[in-house]
């Protein structure tokens, strides 16, 4: 079968990775006309080689941008001809299968499970050694991978003493790596500080440096993104000292919603993009290892990635300048820190994240679907304003969640 969008299947399953990249080379080089490209392969030639650096105390060498498992196909084909070789939520292939094009060549590539608490979500959920178990096992049937090189605790500890206390999710993992099913220990965190549904919550800062000097853990996917975060900043720096991988999540903070917006677009200088700046900024100015940073298409491929390991220039940094004003005025860090404040324990960073989802990510139906789930919605809000007195950014946040109430309550979204 032939895919007018695409590259034709079945020549594609048969390259393996090295074999595709040797020939993108060559296509850099000139020696084929770009009219003979299909559109993934110009995509890829457009982007180029994803830079790679170590991982870790595995010192595994990985691309500066990973890939994921709920990417679309398109932008998956042109990630592998770029050589994009570490695959987050690699379950989520669990419906349909991997990628032929990974299960061919699968030594060459890095793929993480992600495994969620058990019984609820990620604030009531609990840890379960054996349904952790079967549930890696699950994946690995489903997907056809054979084994995970990752084992992600999705979500991370509330504090550091449920680190300390509860090994039930580090036992499943040493299970299933005397089995030869997973091989490296990882984590993404979050930050669960002044939550009002869990006890004692601490900052992702405070937990993950608690996991750095445990020592089980291989690397950490952090929330981090343009403008001042002097914490994670810390933590950072710290991890790198320790060889402690850290790769970014959740880094666009407000990008979308800047690009719809005309009077912002009218600010950027020329010759750069939102994206392109942010890629940039974050795999040259920063401690981190890779980032993964969601595209939805091949022209998002292009435009982000490309950036990818190329140092700033000076119409990026002015592009960067402008992105932090805006976000700042705009955008929640998702820190944490105003939620212990809040009177009536509104769930502030989990309202303001899916707004995100909704604003940024254009995906109306899951932020839809995690706010109605909230115990306690944003119309509970007295303006108090407690809470901007305890924000790093001084954002109105009575006035973002009345909004975001709006918004996620699908029979008033048309309102907006």
């Amino acid at each position: 079968m032939k895919d007018k969008k695409g590259i034709e299947r079945r020549q594609f399953l048969k390259l393996s990775s090295t074999a595709v990249l040797a020939g993108l080379a060559g296509r850099l080089s000139g020696h084929q006309p770009e009219e003979n490209l299909s559109i993934v392969e110009e995509a890829a030639r457009k982007v180029g080689k994803l830079p790679r650096r170590k991982l870790g105390y595995s010192q595994r060498e990985i691309t500066i941008i990973i890939g994921a498992g709920d990417l679309e196909l398109l932008p998956t084909e042109a990630g592998v001809l770029c050589g994009m070789n570490y695959w987050h939520k690699a379950n989520r292939w669990m419906k349909n299968g991997a990628p032929g094009v990974i299960i061919k060549n699968r030594d060459a590539h890095y793929c993480q499970v992600t495994v969620d608490r058990v019984g609820a979500d990620h604030y009531q959920g609990h840890f379960d050694e054996e349904e952790h178990y079967r549930y890696v096992k699950e994946a690995l049937e489903k997907t056809g991978l054979r084994f995970f090189d990752d084992m992600q605790l999705h979500y991370g500890y509330h504090n550091t003493m449920e680190l300390k206390e509860d090994r039930s999710f580090i036992r499943a993992f040493d299970r299933l790596k005397k089995e030869g099913l997973v091989k490296h220990l990882c984590l993404s965190q979050h930050s669960y500080e002044g939550s009002s549904r869990v006890e004692n919550g601490q900052s992702a800062a405070e937990v993950l440096t608690a996991i750095v000097e445990d020592g089980l853990y291989e690397h950490a996917q952090i929330i981090y993104s343009f403008g001042s975060d002097p914490e994670m900043d810390k933590f950072l720096a710290f991890a790198h000292e320790k060889k402690f991988g850290t790769i970014a999540m959740k880094t666009a903070r407000g990008i979308g919603r800047m690009k719809q917006d005309e009077s912002f677009n009218n600010k950027m200088p020329k010759d750069t993009s939102p994206y392109n700046a942010l890629v940039r900024w974050l795999t040259t100015k920063t401690w981190l290892d890779a980032a993964v940073i969601r595209v939805r298409n091949l022209e998002e491929f292009v435009e982000t990635y490309s950036g990818a390991g190329k140092e700033m220039r000076p119409q990026d940094v002015r592009a960067l300048e402008i992105m932090t004003a805006e976000a700042d005025r705009t955008a929640c860090r998702l820190c944490g820190k105003c939620q212990s404040q809040c009177p009536r324990q509104i769930p502030i960073t989990d309202i303001l994240r899916f707004e995100r989802y909704a604003l940024d990510d254009h995906e109306w139906t899951k932020a839809g679907k995690l706010y109605a789930e909230l115990p306690t919605k944003g119309d509970q809000c007295i303006n108090c304003r407690s809470c901007v007195q305890n924000c790093p950014l001084n954002l109105q946040i009575p006035e973002k969640i009345a909004r975001a109430h709006i918004m996620l309550t699908t029979d008033n979204r048309q309102r907006l």
